[in-house]
């Protein structure tokens, strides 16, 4: 008799362990609302409050949901939200598509500005597409190490190994944050899409400040400015800064 509690009580005891291992384990990860199974994520960490977050996922969603339907199979069409602000990258066969993705986009409820930057030409290869993948995966780890980035603020996507940053960051954090992604191998061009706070705003929004007066060789040249290139299709243009590579 003695034996068979025995026997009941070892498992559930190791579940016990098991069930305490993993809250202390998680205890030293970065807090994220939101399931695993869940469709979005809302990361503490972020300087958007949690229902922009929310609302950013959405918005992006249903452009590429949108546009996709309309452009079918001879379009790869991704999207980025921040703030309100719709970034489109892929490949479109014609620049009438490429004008129909940002009049669909310009649709989506709560978007305020929408930046094209879709290539006109044939789809990217898986090759090309595996190789965007693998350095977003870098740039991200990079970010993550690198002194005076706030990475869990800073959203990316890399498109033809053009890298794209949107954030809610500071001057000085912007300057890291792109030299230190420019610096990363196979990394062609850095586009900077900041959104530019105050030092005191930076610090009210995560607690966290930046220094200043930071100079670092890159290695891609950086593109930065509202809507990052002129495209008419975008309906914004100018303020582009361009850094050769070294």
């Amino acid at each position: 008799m003695i034996s068979d509690v025995r026997t009941a009580v070892r498992p559930l005891m190791l579940a016990a362990a098991l069930s305490t291992a993993a809250l202390s384990l998680s205890a030293c990860a970065p807090l994220i609302v939101g399931g695993a199974a869940a469709t979005t994520a809302v990361v503490v960490t972020d300087r958007r409050t949690s229902g922009v977050q929310l609302e950013d996922q959405n918005m992006a969603f249903k452009a590429q949901s949108q546009i996709s339907q309309k452009l079918g199979d001879t379009a790869r069409v991704n999207a980025m939200a921040y703030g309100g602000h719709l970034l489109l990258t892929g490949d479109v066969p014609t620049e009438e598509a490429k004008s129909q993705a940002t009049a669909i986009a310009q649709g989506i409820e709560n978007v305020k500005q929408v930046i094209n930057q879709l290539n006109v030409g044939p789809i990217a290869s898986f090759g090309v597409r595996s190789n965007d993948t693998w350095l977003t995966s870098k740039v991200k780890t990079t970010l993550i190490n690198t002194k005076y980035v706030p990475s869990g603020t800073i959203a990316l996507t890399t498109d033809h190994s053009v890298v794209y940053l949107m954030g809610k960051v500071t001057q000085a954090e912007g300057e890291y944050a792109a030299n230190a992604t420019a610096d990363v191998g196979g990394v062609v061009k850095v586009v900077k899409l900041f959104e530019t706070i105050s030092r005191e705003e930076a610090i009210r929004l995560s607690g966290s400040g930046s220094k200043s007066d930071s100079t670092t060789e890159t290695k891609a040249p950086i593109e930065s400015g509202a809507g990052a290139a002129s495209d008419s299709a975008t309906g914004t243009g100018g303020g582009v800064e361009a850094m050769p590579i070294k």
